[in-house]
């Protein structure tokens, strides 16, 4: 199995455990650390991710030529669309639908999603290019993982944060690739001076570099 993919199963596999948390169901009906979310609707979002690759498995016949990952943060409206966008209103419905029976449902969910992607990516061919039906554009199978990995990271910290537990250890096989991808998309939005600034010369940085 490829290494993009075995990321993406440690980073899954970390959510999962994290979901699992006695203090994520502690927490479930208050709000998170993203002012947007609930407890209960970061953590289906979070689990959500699983869901997505799940989608993506199946063949639909669908999956034209592949674009870039920059070009398909440049192409998704919520990367810079506002809290109150159609968008990101439907990333927070989203989350909060996939957390409405409860935690323990949640994480059975996630855990059976996450043990039957585990023996399925180790079947696809290496050069998989796979249709996203909520965007309209394809990706291959590695690059639709690595955007997958950067939503666990990100996410489980957001989760973690929420409910006062520490934010889950990962290996630098999983934070390599989000950090290397979020820098790329950095360089893209704000430019390689503004991003070599905020690394090395706060003194001069823009207030924020952020990817998204």
């Amino acid at each position: 199995m490829g290494e993009s993919r075995q990321s993406y199963l440690a980073a899954a596999a970390s959510a999962v455990s994290l979901l699992r948390d006695p203090a994520v169901a502690a927490s479930w009906d208050k709000p998170s650390a993203l002012m947007e979310f609930s407890v209960a609707g970061l953590a289906g979002h979070l689990a959500h991710q699983l869901v997505r690759v799940g989608d993506v498995l199946v063949p639909n016949g669908q999956a034209g030529e592949p674009i870039t990952l920059i070009e398909h943060y440049s192409r998704s409206p919520w990367v810079q669309a506002g809290l109150d966008h159609e968008s990101n209103l439907s990333v927070r419905r989203g989350g909060e639908a996939a957390a409405a029976a409860g935690p323990a449902v949640l994480v059975e969910r996630a855990q059976a999603l996450y043990e039957m992607q585990s023996a399925a990516l180790a079947g696809e061919p290496a050069d998989r290019v796979v249709h996203l039906p909520w965007s309209g554009w394809s990706l291959r199978l590695d690059d639709f993982l690595l955007t997958r990995l950067v939503e666990l990271v990100v996410h489980s910290d957001d989760l973690a944060a929420s409910v006062g537990v520490e934010t889950p250890e990962l290996p630098t096989s999983v934070i390599d690739p989000v950090v290397e991808l979020l820098a790329r998309l950095a360089v893209h939005r704000h430019g390689p001076t503004a991003v070599i600034r905020t690394l090395s010369r706060a003194e001069r940085a823009p207030a924020t570099i952020s990817a998204f």
